[in-house]
């Protein structure tokens, strides 16, 4: 039995060979994500590979690179999995599942987090996977609420470590310098909220393939997330669109993103191998990113 559950399918001709991504090699596989209707942010690429260099694999038959998934460790206990992607000229001849194969050990006994498109989620349950909850995208132009909150502020040096500790709680592992390339990567605009001294939420926008992707959004608060929201949001033009991706169960965010004229378009299911990690999941008005959690 393979880890996916399903009987090999007959392979293409030429030898399939995996090793791991370049970051060039990953800008290719951006570009089929992109083409996926992903619609990934521009600058992604070299904010993800650095996170774990060894754990973005590729497929190649050849010169030709036709396939990948990404397994970023992120600490002993946690690994996330994302790209696992077949050019369309080579799949269904077993390109994928011998991808897998050969990167899935990457994650050693770790649990690992997905976010499953729901055509493949009883693909993922076979290779052990179970639901946690679905994560609606909702999209569109935001309509304006008045003027930005005061104490919404742009993020600078000084706040990074402060800024990394409380992603801590909203993410089930350390990646301050991930957290340090997101907030400062071109492109990337950072706002926190500090009351009285101390960080509330903090949250990001970027330039995407299409319009611009918030992403993370974790606040204390409604209040504090629907201020960052309109800071984030409020140099954007009135023709400018914007995503976001929301866990179902947080209703709050939900209804915020609504009040602000987005719609829910698509989903996906996050899934997990082993326990679900423990973290503030009621601060979680955003995910950071579907490839990256």
């Amino acid at each position: 039995m393979n880890p996916l559950g399903e009987a090999p399918q007959a392979q293409g001709t030429g030898e399939l060979t995996v090793t791991a991504a370049s970051l060039e090699d990953w800008h290719q596989v951006a570009g089929w994500a992109a083409e996926e209707g992903w619609n990934p942010g521009r600058g992604d690429v070299a904010c993800f590979h650095p996170t774990d260099p060894t754990g973005f694999f590729i497929g190649r038959v050849g010169d030709a690179v036709i396939s990948s998934v990404s397994i970023v460790n992120y600490s002993e206990q946690y690994s996330f999995l994302g790209y696992y992607l077949v050019h369309p000229d080579h799949r269904r001849q077993g390109r994928g599942l011998a991808t897998w194969q050969a990167a899935f050990p990457h994650a050693g006994t770790r649990t690992i987090g997905l976010d499953a498109v729901p055509e493949q989620q009883s693909t993922y349950g076979r290779a052990g996977f179970k639901s946690a909850h679905d994560t609606l995208r909702y999209g569109g132009r935001p309509e304006r609420s008045g003027t930005p909150a005061t104490d919404v502020v742009p993020v600078t040096a000084a706040h990074i470590d402060a800024i990394a500790a409380y992603d801590r709680q909203c993410f089930p592992a350390a990646r301050r310098a991930f957290v340090s390339r997101w907030l400062t990567a071109p492109g990337h605009v950072a706002h926190a909220r500090v009351r009285a001294g101390r960080i509330t939420g903090y949250g990001v926008i970027r330039p995407a393939r299409d319009g611009h992707r918030i992403g993370p959004l974790f606040a204390d608060t409604p209040e504090d997330a629907e201020a960052l929201f309109d800071s984030l949001t409020a140099r954007l033009g009135p023709e400018d669109e914007v995503s976001i991706d929301i866990p179902e169960p947080r209703q709050a965010a939900g209804a915020l993103v609504t009040a602000r004229g987005l719609e829910a378009r698509s989903h996906t299911v996050r899934m997990y191998t082993g326990p679900v990690p423990e973290i503030r999941a009621e601060r979680t008005f955003g995910v950071t990113t579907l490839e990256l959690g």
